[in-house]
């Protein structure tokens, strides 16, 4: 079996449908499975896919108690018998050709990177950035060469990837569990692991931004996660030697950094003490080498009101 798609679900009813629809009428029909993974669902997502079950073959069903996306997908990755995998968000879709175009793809890579397109409740639709066609580099070169260009669709987002089964499960890259945004820390952890990747331009995947997703409702422990992806990113990429860090860093700081953004300290209140004690400032200072964080990391270090000020007059300049 060449492709194990793996889709979370939870309280997606209005969704599922066109999700699932999306992953079976493609236009490649060789041998592949669909794994729906409910994550303990209070709404009728369940009876979406089990009527699909009944009726396609390629759906295998598991349930289990609500445990979060990061542990769906890992249940999903543990029973999938596909050589290569792609983490399908349940509320987005894929394009009709989508599977056709990996499988053209596909050769022994251990990642396979495409684009996407956004699309808004409002029905405002995002063209993408161009995407970029590279053949067999390493993940970690790849990683610099793309990471910090301007794009419209977040960089980390793993389902912008197919995954080689084998090379997750042998380096054993599970998601974090019981974090949001898991994604910025999979993503570098992952890239760093790949010695072959390959690219393509094609945009493949949709991804549907709506109000009350995880990703749009910021509140207190999405700023402790964050600080927690921070902290991890560090520990794990300060002690290598035998890479370039300078854009790893750069990312690692704007997570440290973006825990004082004024729009995000509004979730705590202000209060920065409830966020200063979380964060390891030895390594929040070991990545701040790009002369534009280490202001920053000094002026937080200091005041989180003179980064505030900061912002401010950097947008005046800006507007002149």
């Amino acid at each position: 079996m060449k492709l194990s798609i793996i889709i979370p679900v939870y309280n997606v009813e209005q969704y599922l449908s066109k999700c699932l629809d999306s992953v079976l009428e493609q236009s490649y029909k060789a041998d592949y499975e669909v794994i729906c993974v409910n994550d303990g669902s209070t709404d009728s997502s369940l009876a979406v896919l089990e009527d699909y079950g009944e009726k396609y073959d390629k759906i295998k069903i598991i349930n289990q108690v609500n445990s979060g996306l990061s542990e769906a997908r890992n249940a999903g990755l543990r029973v999938a018998k596909g050589d290569y995998v792609w983490f399908v968000d349940s509320d987005d879709w894929i394009e009709h050709i989508a599977l056709e175009t990996l499988h053209k793809n596909i050769d022994k890579e251990e990642i396979i990177c495409f684009n996407g397109k956004r699309y808004f409740e409002d029905g405002t639709k995002e063209t993408p950035d161009e995407g970029i066609d590279i053949i067999n580099i390493s993940g970690w070169e790849y990683y610099n060469r793309y990471a910090l260009q301007s794009r419209k669709f977040h960089f980390v987002c793993v389902v912008l990837r197919v995954y080689k089964r084998e090379f997750l499960l042998s380096n054993k890259l599970f998601f974090a569990s019981r974090i949001y945004h898991e994604d910025n820390l999979f993503t570098p952890i992952t890239l760093y692991k790949a010695t072959i990747v390959k690219s393509i331009p094609d945009s493949l995947y949709q991804y549907r931004i709506r109000a009350g997703s995880i990703t749009q409702n910021i509140n207190f422990k999405h700023i402790t996660n964050t600080i927690t992806i921070a902290n991890r990113l560090a520990e794990f990429f300060i002690p290598k030697t035998d890479i370039d860090k300078t854009v790893v860093y750069r990312e690692i700081a704007g997570e440290y950094f973006s825990a004082f953004l004024p729009e995000r300290a509004k979730a705590y209140g202000f209060d920065y003490k409830k966020v200063n004690s979380l964060i390891n400032w030895e390594s929040y200072r070991t990545v701040s080498q790009y002369p534009r964080h280490k202001r920053i990391y000094r002026l937080i270090s200091i005041s989180p009101k003179l980064f505030h000020l900061y912002l401010k007059l950097e947008k005046i300049i800006k507007n002149r």
